[in-house]
């Protein structure tokens, strides 16, 4: 009967820590699939939605690519290709690098520059020529062998509050390191709604800032009128990535959502969630 006992009782604990794990162990969903487009939207200035121009984003070697090898001329042909989905609390990653020349008539301050956007509008509410899409954006930079930081903002259309204070200029630099040449950076994002967006370079947390809302400028194109209510705050939106005239490639693109089940009766509760949404809980037996 004691033999009996214990073997229960090594059998209960084993369920406990394998529901422990389960409920701690981070799902991150990979947004490319390493072979295809399948569940992006293109938008690209001066082109309908999905009007690829020039095979600008591709896939080549399992990356998704940013190519302007059929370019004669950029010509502010902005362009930025949107995850399907619409995201509010979340942990979002890019592995990315510059490799390259920059097309022909590219900006200056374009060079070796990209960016992630986040709490953006809808890719099908994007003018014709409108450049950005409203939104904040985690702008990625190369380095040129002097101080350029990388994980910075930059707020087509929108603000931030930084320290108790609004803060209305286009581009805020972060602390980051400088990464020079082709090698590879990770940056990641931490979206908490409209309340806190932090900036992590290699791992290392380089900016953060509160209340992301509309109302900044360097928005030109822009026809929905839902992107000019200025003080508006922004607590959910898109995922782009950018084209802007120097070729980049990402080798992965991946959430974590930090909203869901908080109950932690229900099989698919998780530790790290921030954000309760039970409406998504599930009940019954446990799968490790």
């Amino acid at each position: 009967m004691k033999l009996q006992l214990t073997i229960l009782f090594s059998f209960l604990c084993l369920a406990v820590f394998g529901q422990k794990n389960n409920a701690d162990k981070q799902e991150w969903k990979q947004l490319f699939n390493g072979k295809n487009l399948d569940g992006w939207d293109i938008k690209i200035r001066g082109y309908e939605l999905n009007d690829n121009y020039n095979n600008t984003f591709r896939v080549e070697d399992g990356k998704m690519v940013v190519r302007y090898d059929k370019y004669d001329d950029f010509a502010q042909k902005y362009g930025h290709i949107f995850y399907k989905g619409d995201f509010s609390y979340y942990r979002v990653a890019v592995e990315y690098r510059f490799v390259g020349e920059q097309a022909p008539k590219g900006e200056g301050w374009a060079w070796r520059n990209s960016g992630v956007m986040v709490h953006g509008q809808p890719a099908a509410t994007m003018g014709k020529d409108q450049d950005f899409p409203a939104s904040i954006e985690v702008q990625l930079l190369g380095g040129n062998d002097k101080t350029r930081t990388t994980c910075n903002l930059c707020t087509p259309g929108t603000n931030v509050v930084i320290d108790g204070k609004l803060v209305t200029q286009h581009c805020v630099n972060s602390k980051s390191k400088t990464y020079n040449g082709d090698q590879w950076v990770r940056a990641e994002v931490l979206v908490l709604g409209d309340s806190l967006i932090q900036h992590f370079a290699n791992g290392e947390m380089v900016l953060e800032y509160n209340k992301p809302q509309l109302g900044g400028g360097n928005l030109g194109g822009a026809t929905d009128p839902e992107v000019k209510i200025a003080g508006k705050l922004l607590d959910h939106g898109s995922i782009s990535l950018q084209s802007e005239s120097h070729p980049v490639e990402f080798r992965k693109v991946e959430i974590l959502d930090l909203k869901g089940c908080m109950d932690p009766k229900a099989t698919n509760f998780k530790s790290y969630y921030v954000k309760a949404d039970n409406s998504k809980c599930t009940y019954g037996k446990r799968s490790n």
